[in-house]
């Protein structure tokens, strides 16, 4: 019955992290995936959140169903990798080490704002 859990929140995740990518990129109209980095971070703190205040089932809900659905490391690898190709090294290298350290941070202030040591 784990995987139902599972399931269910990817069914919210997956959506939420589509809509919310269009709406970001639909306010920046710039080639940088500023979408996928919104997504990423904002899952990344949530799940660094629900490390300190959730367990068991709730865990899976949430932390594997719904916010394994949200963040997306494929888009992120192939968005990288698309800037790089069409010449923006620059900003490829950007969103790459901005991606890490952002979503480094986010899990970070997540686990401390959940009271995590």
């Amino acid at each position: 019955m784990n995987w139902l859990l599972v399931a269910l929140g990817a069914a919210v995740g997956a959506p939420l992290r589509y809509l919310t990518d269009r709406a970001v990129q639909a306010r920046h109209g710039s080639a940088f995936p500023w979408g996928t980095l919104v997504v990423n971070v904002a899952g990344s703190f949530a799940l660094g959140l629900l490390t300190g205040v959730a367990s068991g089932r709730a865990q899976l809900l949430l932390g594997t169903g719904l916010c394994g659905a949200l963040t997306t490391y494929s888009t992120f690898s192939y968005e990288t990798l698309r800037l790089y190709e069409g010449g923006a090294k620059g900003h490829a290298v950007l969103n790459a080490a901005g991606s890490l350290a952002a979503g480094l941070g986010a899990v970070w202030l997540g686990t401390a704002v959940a009271g995590l040591p």
